[in-house]
């Protein structure tokens, strides 16, 4: 269980501005674990038909050198529909698995991710082993496995929030820092963390790709490096985890019980960003698209 903590404000009240674009994100909350291939989970083992050939990297290049074709991708996620049915489903399928190569790709020099829906009930025998990533793989793309505790939590958009709006709340956002010390930005609009829906937490200026079809695609998910970037947030750190900050410091040692909270999968995209994916809901096929975003 994990409980993020609610804003010391009214939210509505303070800032009715802010209603037409509030958003429910899901908080998937992984922590190490020993997740079964039936279970929801970051970078565990996929529910795969043994007949199907497990994808690989197509060999894009990246800065002019060939990647490695023919190498296995990597399971990042899995999320049935039991855990997380707001998810955009095709329809006959239950199961949204995410893959990427473990090697850096044009334009972004970061993982390419790669998307296949399901419906367990027409899987048939599963792959009893997920490949071996390549020896060549970089550490810090292979999630380790993860069990996921799903959590519904409401936020508002930063970067994505119009300059008209923003103009009218930002007085109200600095009576807000200065009574009770928690930042617009930082505590009160977009959730941190790997999350399902809701709005990118960008770091440089959005950028939401449109599909063949014109339509401009919805946020679908969002990889990130760290569950929360700081051991002081007031906002996303669960409160069931606020215990193992205590004695933690930015110069405490790798093996304190903070560093496995705050980064459980060992990830590192980029100077600690993320990946986002998107979808086109317009489309039955579901096309997707991604941008990596890092400070």
């Amino acid at each position: 269980m994990h409980t993020t903590p609610l804003a010391p404000i009214d939210m509505d009240a303070v800032f009715p501005q802010l209603r037409a674009f509030a958003r429910t994100t899901i908080r998937l909350h992984p922590r190490k674990g020993s997740p079964s291939v039936e279970q929801s989970s970051v970078g565990g083992s996929l529910l795969w038909p043994a007949n199907e050939p497990w994808p690989t990297c197509d060999g894009e290049v990246l800065d002019d050198h060939p990647a490695e074709a023919g190498v296995p991708l990597v399971p990042v996620l899995q999320l049935l529909a039991d855990d997380v049915p707001e998810l955009p489903f095709p329809e006959g399928s239950d199961v949204l698995q995410v893959l990427w190569c473990p090697f850096d790709h044009d334009p972004w020099s970061a993982p390419l991710p790669r998307l296949r829906w399901r419906r367990r009930s027409t899987i048939g025998p599963r792959l009893a082993a997920m490949p071996t990533p390549h020896e060549d793989a970089e550490a810090w793309y292979v999630p380790d496995a993860c069990v996921v505790d799903p959590e519904r939590v409401v936020e508002y958009p930063s970067y994505d929030l119009p300059h008209e709006v923003w103009s009218q709340i930002q007085e109200a956002a600095r009576r807000v820092e200065a009574d009770h010390g928690w930042e617009y930005d930082t505590d009160l609009a977009v959730a941190s963390g790997i999350k399902v829906g809701g709005y990118p937490g960008w770091t440089q200026s959005p950028d939401w790709p449109v599909c063949m079809c014109g339509v401009r695609m919805e946020h679908l998910l969002t990889i990130a490096t760290w569950e929360f970037s700081r051991g002081d947030e007031r906002r996303w750190v669960p409160l069931e985890d606020r215990p193992a900050i205590i004695g933690w410091g930015f110069d405490s040692p790798d093996d304190h019980p903070w560093r496995s909270l705050q980064n459980p999968a060992g990830l590192m995209l980029g100077d600690a960003g993320g990946v986002y994916i998107f979808v086109c809901t317009s489309c039955p096929e579901r096309p997707h698209d991604h941008r990596f975003d890092c400070s």
